[in-house]
């Protein structure tokens, strides 16, 4: 392994670095598995999710990638910090997903259904700190729209 000094470097040397660097990431992502993460239950109405909770920055960038199929009552939910507009993409997807951006009470604020390997934004349509993520349909097939509530202790008060 070699060892650069950044300091002996000029400015334009360190930016291709960094740049380097970044692709490099995103090539080892791109070529990833998908993650297994720790689950929690939800429900809407009658039905259960089982979510796996990406709270990271880097579990909620790689999110659902490289996965070829996902259980139908299994899905991801995306933990921030803070309330903010969340925006999404699905480089690297392999699937069909629905979006449903949930305030902080789980209330569905918006949904959005997302195609495979594309780099289109999908963003909620105020400030959220949830995102969950489920096969595409899965919320219209059981009526699931906003204003509809998600229960789980993700959003007990």
């Amino acid at each position: 392994m070699t060892l650069i000094n950044l300091s002996t470097l000029g400015v334009a040397a360190r930016r291709a670095l960094c740049v380097a660097a970044a692709l490099g990431c995103s090539a080892l992502w791109s070529q990833g598995q998908p993650q297994s993460l720790p689950t929690t239950t939800l429900s809407v109405g009658m039905h259960n999710i089982r979510a796996q909770l990406a709270v990271s920055p880097e579990q909620r960038q790689i999110g659902l990638m490289h996965r070829a199929q996902m259980p139908t009552q299994e899905g991801m939910l995306f933990v921030f910090d803070t309330p903010s507009p969340q925006c999404f993409w699905m480089r690297n997807t392999l699937i069909p997903l629905s979006i449903a951006f949930l305030a902080d009470d789980g209330t569905v604020v918006n949904i959005a259904d997302m195609k495979p390997r594309s780099d289109d934004s999908h963003c909620s349509a105020q400030p959220v700190r949830f995102a969950l993520e489920m096969n595409q349909g899965w919320f219209a097939k059981r009526g699931v729209k906003p204003g509809s509530r998600i229960s789980g202790a993700p959003f007990a008060k």
